[in-house]
């Protein structure tokens, strides 16, 4: 087993060791540290449509492979502060202290819980998660307040079967964060040049790509509309266009 210690040295509690030796990978990460670097920012909607981009996935090691375990995911602001972006600085300034702090979710991974051999075979994966804004959701999405930031966590939880497992709960879990995947939940993109980067690396924002690599840029939907019949423009293409406008939140 490990120990999570205090600065002073102290003990704070022994973990199981059905989690003492797990470790955690974030995939994609250089993609996750591009984003930060300008600022990464998320969707949030009334409807919770949106989903994460970049994906939160995670590679998983030293899991007990007979032993079952439950994985989740939450988010916790960064401060205590409300942000707005200044376009003539292209920066988030402190817009005045937090709202009130949206009710508390966990997001459960849907394949939850197996045991940790299949978990560490293959990458997990929550793309499933999606984001709302709206303080009244019934539908489990993760409720977040529009511009504050937010670090996602990960937890791994061990099913522990034994009787009274629930006095042994501090034990059964452990925690990861990483620092590269905070965003500022938005209801719109505020800086160009993360709607430029997630057009660039998003597969599904394939129809708003310029044939140069180097500056991708946003296709205007209504000039792609006005060659409908012209040559090489589809009915079908349209539809494309149209379905990366929605999956952006540009209509």
């Amino acid at each position: 087993s490990f120990s999570i210690l205090d600065p002073s040295g102290r003990t704070l509690h022994t973990k199981a060791p059905q989690v003492s030796e797990v470790r955690v990978q974030l995939e994609m990460q250089a993609l996750w540290q591009q984003f930060d670097q300008l600022g990464t920012e998320m969707i949030v909607t009334k409807s919770g449509r949106w989903r994460m981009f970049p994906t939160f996935q995670v590679r998983i090691s030293g899991m007990d492979p007979s032993a079952e375990y439950v994985l989740l995911m939450d988010f916790i602001p960064v401060d205590d502060k409300r942000y707005r972006y200044s376009f003539h600085s292209s920066s988030w300034l402190v817009a005045g202290r937090a709202d009130v702090a949206a009710p508390s979710r966990m997001h459960f991974h849907p394949d939850s819980p197996v045991p940790g051999a299949q978990w560490m075979k293959q990458t997990v994966s929550f793309d499933t998660l999606k984001l709302t804004n709206n303080l009244l959701d019934d539908n489990g999405h993760m409720i977040l307040n529009s511009m504050h930031r937010y670090q996602p966590r990960f937890h791994v939880v061990y099913v522990d079967p034994t009787p009274n497992s629930h006095l042994n709960a501090h034990k059964n879990f452990c925690s990861f964060f990483f620092s590269e995947t905070r965003f500022m939940a938005v209801t719109a993109y505020q800086n160009h040049r993360i709607t430029q980067l997630k057009i660039a690396s998003n597969p599904f924002a394939k129809g708003f790509r310029t044939t140069d690599s180097n500056t991708w840029q946003c296709k205007p939907f209504f000039s792609i509309l006005s060659t409908r019949g012209q040559s090489g423009v589809t009915h079908h293409q349209i539809l494309l266009c149209l379905k990366d406008l929605i999956w952006l939140d540009l209509l």
